[in-house]
This record gives structure tokens, C-alpha cells and sequence, in this order.
């Protein structure tokens, strides 16, 4: 993935969840409130990190494997946890399926700015990543924090409006930093 698009994807992430901040009502609230014990969410978050992730396992170097000769046997049994998941660690899924996502998707991110020394405005975007990936580890231990704040958030109508309003001059920034490598 090239510096251009690295920068470009996580601008227009962080636009777009402005935007809903900035122009959604009671709507959006509610919606974003329900999303971290929603099912569906669970399935589509949890589900795209766990085959995220089994396809980063399959595609591991021979050198990385201890234990096995293949990957396959590591495939079935991360696969087979996952599964189990959603029948004995269902509570708050959603927002830890949201947070390996996030770790996942950092990787990408944070690889192509690598030694990148010469391309200071890689910045911006490198430390939007790394405080996504802190939250994304604090909230995929504590997942229950995503739910009082979004209850925080929602308790007076310029919250929403306020941080909706960073994220989208934040993304709009990266989105122009793109274009400057």
C-alpha cells in the first residue's frame, strides 16, 4: 500500500464518522448506542476481524511456526475460539470485533510510512493511528467503556456536534496530506 492511500483511507474513515457526528439526530444516537451489545453489528464487526485474522494466520511464514508444519492446524483452532465466541463471550463482541479491527487495520497503515523519513506530513496520520490503536487496545479489554461513552456523549447536543467536528477537520486533513507525498 503506498503513503498516499495509507493516509487517504483512515481521513476519509474519520470524515465520514464526523459527518454522521455533525449532521445525525436522534437517529444516529440511537443507532451508535445500541451498536456495541447489537448482534448484527457482532457478526459484521467480529466476524470481518476473525476472518481478517485467520487469513493473516493462513499466510504465515513456515519460519513463524513452532510447533506445526502448517498453518491449518492454528487456522481451525483460532477459527473454532471465535466461533465460541458468540455463545460464551457475547457481551460487548461488536465493540472488541471494532477494536481488532482496528489493530488489524493499523498494521497496513503503519507499514507504509515506514522509514519514510523524508515525508514529514506521515505524521499526522501515523499518530492517528497510534492513539486509535491505544484506545483499541483499551477498549477491547474494557468494551463496556464504549457504551457509557457513547451515554456521555449523547447527554447534551453539543458533544456530538463538537467531536463530530474534529474528526471531520481531522479527516479533511489527512485527506489533503494525501495528496502532498
Amino acid at each position: 500500500m503506498s503513503l498516499s492511500t495509507a493516509t487517504l483511507i483512515p481521513g476519509l474513515l474519520l470524515f465520514a464518522l464526523g459527518t454522521l457526528l455533525l449532521i445525525g439526530g436522534s437517529t444516529t444516537s440511537t443507532f451508535l448506542k445500541t451498536v456495541p451489545r447489537s448482534t448484527a453489528a457482532a457478526v459484521v464487526l467480529f466476524g470481518g476481524a476473525t476472518v481478517w485474522f485467520l487469513y493473516n494466520v493462513e499466510h504465515i511464514a513456515v519460519a513463524d511456526l513452532i510447533v506445526f508444519s502448517t498453518p491449518t492446524p492454528l487456522v481451525v483452532g483460532f477459527g473454532a475460539v471465535a466461533a465460541l465466541s458468540f455463545k460464551f463471550a457475547a457481551e460487548f463482541l461488536a465493540v472488541r470485533g471494532l477494536a481488532a479491527l482496528i489493530l488489524l487495520g493499523g498494521w497496513p497503515l503503519l507499514k507504509a510510512a515506514y522509514m519514510q523519513y523524508d515525508k514529514p506530513q506521515r505524521l499526522l496520520m501515523v499518530t492517528g493511528v497510534y492513539l486509535a490503536v491505544a484506545l483499541a487496545l483499551w477498549l477491547g479489554a474494557q468494551p463496556w467503556r464504549l457504551r457509557d461513552f457513547l451515554s456521555w456523549l449523547f447527554t447534551r447536543p453539543s458533544r456530538p456536534t463538537t467531536i463530530g467536528r474534529v474528526l471531520a477537520g481531522y479527516g479533511l486533513l489527512l485527506v489533503a496530506v494525501s495528496f502532498t507525498y
